[in-house]
């Protein structure tokens, strides 16, 4: 890991880089795997050693281009991957983590996550975790896309305390989780993980956000990671394609935002008055 990134604890103290990377989309077209597993490869260089992927992710081939990209450097790595809840029974969870071990190309997964809920009972999906762990294939679990009634019946049940992280949609235009999900995760030391983090380009033209860039003489992209990858007890990981991309990504980290310049993304971006459903893409 690059020295100068920024880390977090999870719950059981192993810290991991704030920012990492993603891979939803990747492995959708066979012509560019190549250039998807070299930008995961590069990122890794320039210190994002967390790599997010899933077994749904174009069907298991996003997982095959990140076992390509981390062949040979599999202990520089922090490798998340998830079950989808269709398959998230006893034994159901237990194949889709093998059948996503045998695609990634190696022993084990370092946090393995339930994609969102449904199907069987989360009493099926912990056993089946706990399983995994004892037989060395996954070393810490946790949840994607849970609320925060979710977490609270979570920690209720037996081991349900030893969730890692819950990933969800989080970004300058999903507020949401800051109402009540990011406190309660936060006060519990279980970081919150944000997926799409500039809304798949959506927010990028928005006037505030290009004015910030300019000030800083950043890409505005840049300018959204950084209002993430500087909030308390949050991992982000975004997807790059292209080595512009991802070089831009890891600048992120340096750089920092003012008061001036959060006062003016909150008024472009208001943070929440109240509840809000939790969003999922």
């Amino acid at each position: 890991m690059s020295a100068d990134a920024p880390t977090l604890a999870l719950p059981g103290g192993e810290t991991v880089p704030v920012l990492g990377q993603g891979t939803w989309g990747m492995g959708e077209n066979p012509r560019r795997r190549d250039s998807e597993a070299d930008a995961l490869r590069l990122g890794i260089d320039l210190g994002m050693t967390l790599i997010d992927t899933a077994e749904m992710y174009a069907n298991g081939a996003a997982e095959e281009v990140t076992g390509s990209a981390i062949a040979g450097r599999r202990d520089d790595v922090f490798l998340v991957s998830k079950v989808l809840p269709s398959n998230a029974s006893r034994a159901g969870t237990v194949a889709a983590c093998e059948r996503s071990l045998k695609r990634l190309g190696t022993d084990r997964i370092d946090l393995y996550l339930l994609h969102w809920r449904g199907g069987p009972a989360l009493t099926e999906t912990l056993e089946a975790f706990r399983t995994l762990q004892r037989a060395g294939k996954i070393r810490h679990w946790g949840v994607s896309n849970f609320d925060t009634d979710d977490m609270e019946e979570l920690a209720e049940l037996p081991r349900g305390g030893a969730v890692a992280t819950n990933q969800v949609l989080y970004n300058l235009s999903r507020r949401g989780p800051e109402w009540d999900l990011l406190p309660w995760c936060r006060n519990r030391g279980v970081p919150l993980m944000a997926y799409s983090p500039i809304e798949q380009g959506r927010i990028l033209k928005d006037r505030t956000l290009v004015a910030v860039a300019e000030r800083h003489g950043a890409t505005a992209a840049r300018v959204a990671l950084a209002w993430l990858i500087h909030r308390d007890g949050l991992l982000v990981i975004p997807k790059a394609v292209s080595p512009d991309h991802v070089r831009d990504n890891a600048a992120a980290r340096d750089l920092r935002l003012t008061p001036e310049d959060l006062a003016a993304l909150d008024e472009a971006f208001p943070p929440p008055r109240g509840k809000e459903a939790l969003a999922m893409l």
